[in-house]
């Protein structure tokens, strides 16, 4: 896997992306992330690099380092300001599911006067589109819609880790969020993506993210393949 050699430094990079492999599945809970020869040989870099990256996952608490036993994961929940409860896909990791996520395009896009989206943003916003596959399957389809009016926040990782997870290393704070869920039908080429029939009623989620000044940072419409597996919102009480 290629990093930037011009973002934060490589050990963070590489901490992030393993980070974001537990929270979604890829490296199951009680299990052993790759050797650290492994992960020098993917990711192209040094031993001490890797070192870096599994020390501070080590203090976050999600590794336990053995002595001959290798790395194991002993938590796979993140302390995200996103909610006060559980995200939706950490819950489907812990019953078992694997979640991989795949950028499917990222553009900055021009908004008709009088449309939703140029009331919200202006002229202008970057637009991201991204699936999600459960087990294999597609599952969720997200378009993302962010303000430009921070500037670059540099996405070129977006493969690599969570949209929010981003954000908040650019120091760019979400502080509200607000979502308003219904059933619809997804635009054709979310139902392609997702590999459902023409005129599937979805569940569809869309979402407002703003800072903590007020200012909207974000808008998105998710849909969501019930059929496959039900949205799940657990609470801690």
């Amino acid at each position: 896997m290629s990093l930037s050699r011009k973002s934060k430094p490589l050990y963070l990079q590489i901490k992030n992306i393993i980070k974001d492999r537990i929270l979604h599945g890829v490296y199951p809970i009680e299990s052993n992330i790759p050797s650290e020869p492994q992960l020098e040989q993917e990711f192209a870099v040094s031993k001490i690099t890797i070192r870096n990256a599994v020390s501070e996952l080590v203090q976050e608490g999600y590794l336990e380092k053995s002595s001959g036993k290798g790395t194991k994961v002993i938590r796979n929940t993140s302390t995200s300001k996103l909610s006060t409860w559980k995200r939706f896909t950490e819950l489907l990791v812990e019953e078992g599911h694997k979640i991989q996520k795949q950028l499917l395009r990222t553009e900055a896009v021009s908004h008709e006067e009088g449309t939703l989206l140029h009331r919200l943003f202006g002229e202008r916003s970057l637009r991201i589109e991204r699936l999600y596959l459960l087990n294999g399957a597609p599952y969720i389809h997200y378009t993302h819609y962010l303000t430009l009016r921070k500037g670059d926040m540099e996405l070129s990782d977006l493969e690599a880790q969570s949209l929010y997870g981003l954000l908040e290393e650019k120091d760019v704070p979400l502080a509200k969020f607000r979502d308003q869920f219904t059933v619809a039908l997804a635009p054709p080429f979310v139902e392609h993506a997702l590999r459902v029939e023409s005129s599937t009623p979805l569940l569809k989620r869309t979402r407002y993210s703003y800072d903590d000044t007020g200012e909207l940072i974000e808008f998105s419409e998710g849909y969501y393949n019930t059929e496959m597996q039900q949205y799940i919102v657990d609470y801690d009480v």
